[in-house]
């Protein structure tokens, strides 16, 4: 996953630019677009490179096309898939709103995990969030994240550090309504961000089965990821999904 604009083909920053041009109202659902000349000069690009990116954009469901009217976007676009760094209560969900409810807010020292994932030192501090995805009355994810150590994000990325702050200096319910990588996107305008995730199956197991009130051996989607500040390590996380929650989007290119 890779939200630096730099390391994406044109084909797909194009496409991305259109995407954002719909979710903000530009190009709204059900509506029809300009023709090919004259949105190929709104955008200030070539027509055959945005005839590319509107074919990705006719295959991945966001717009149709009909004989006599033209490109048409869709009246209920696809959300955006993982590919783009976006918060797990964002991506999951059909349409209906994830809440994010925190379980734990804490400070903790560093676990094998946030030593391989984050780098961190054997005495750090890690900020340690644990929040349950609720979504139409059912949990629908859990996700545990740490923030790297106070002094690495002070030169990786002080903004983070600043937002993480501020939400933990604020009202209690401010950090138990969002969770720290939507901390982490809001406070990253101008900051290439960079994301690796991997998925397992698994079993919810005892102690997951019970915040997320399943069986324990409930089969589950376990995410992993790590997002970077340029090339140091910000956040790691883990998401669990159990069978029958909600889907998790994915967009893939090359």
């Amino acid at each position: 996953m890779v939200s630096s604009a730099e390391q994406r083909r044109p084909v797909v920053v194009l496409y991305e630019r259109i995407v954002d041009a719909i979710h903000a109202g530009t190009y709204p659902p059900g509506s029809t677009l300009p023709s090919e000349p004259r949105l190929a000069a709104e955008l200030g690009v070539s027509r055959p490179a945005l005839r590319e990116a509107l074919l990705l954009l006719q295959e991945d469901g966001l717009l149709s096309v009909r004989r006599g009217v033209g490109r048409t976007v869709a009246d209920r676009p696809p959300r955006r898939g993982f590919e783009h760094i976006q918060p797990l209560e964002e991506l999951i969900g059909a349409g209906a709103p994830v809440r994010v409810r925190a379980l734990l807010r804490a400070v903790e020292e560093p676990t094998d995990f946030t030593t391989q994932h984050l780098l961190a030192a054997a005495r750090a501090r890690l900020r340690f969030w644990e929040s349950l995805l609720v979504g139409d009355g059912t949990a629908a994810a859990l996700s545990q994240e740490w923030a790297a150590a106070e002094d690495v994000l002070a030169g990786a990325h002080p903004g983070f550090a600043r937002a993480l702050e501020a939400v933990a200096a604020g009202p209690d319910a401010a950090a138990a309504r969002t969770s720290m990588l939507a901390v982490l996107v809001s406070s990253s305008r101008g900051v290439p961000l960079s994301a690796h995730s991997s998925v397992t199956a698994t079993l919810v197991g005892q102690r997951r089965g019970e915040q997320l009130g399943r069986p324990a051996d409930t089969p589950a989607v376990l995410i992993t990821q790590v997002v970077r500040a340029g090339d140091v390590p910000v956040l790691a996380a883990k998401h669990m999904l159990p069978t029958g929650a909600a889907a998790l989007p994915v967009l893939q290119s090359n």
